[in-house]
């Protein structure tokens, strides 16, 4: 059995190894040493190893859909809408301004910017061409 004193080091190097790799990378490894790191420290605090490696493997999968949901959201926000590309903004009486495709519709600044260019619209974080 782990005494109190060597348990408390081994729980310290635990959570300073599951801190340093907890971020989900697009594999998700992250989330798989975690759940090794969790299985170790789980197994060594209750003699139980069977049962922390179940509770590991279940942190490893919930953290391997939450990240594979974070990513998707990510695509679908950033990605061009539609099978034609990203939207064009309108042309606005100003020289230089034009309307953004995105609500809410701000005027952006393109000047030095080519016709066809993508920009980015600072108040949706959209991207558009500019025509």
């Amino acid at each position: 059995m782990i005494s109190k004193g060597h348990f408390g080091i081994i729980a310290g190097v635990a959570l300073l190894a599951v801190t340093l790799t907890s971020c989900d990378t697009p594999t998700g490894r992250g989330a798989a040493y975690g759940a090794a790191a969790g299985a170790i420290i789980g197994g060594a605090a209750t003699g139980h190893t069977r049962a922390a490696s179940i509770g590991a493997a279940a942190g490893a999968l919930t953290g391997a859909l939450i990240g594979h949901t974070i990513q998707a959201e990510e695509a679908d926000r950033t990605a061009p809408p539609g099978p034609h590309g990203y939207p064009w903004a309108r042309r606005s009486g100003n020289p230089g301004f034009v309307y953004s495709p995105y609500p809410p519709h701000r005027l952006v600044d393109v000047h030095g910017i080519p016709p066809g260019a993508l920009v980015r619209d600072p108040a949706s974080d959209g991207v558009f061409r500019n025509p």
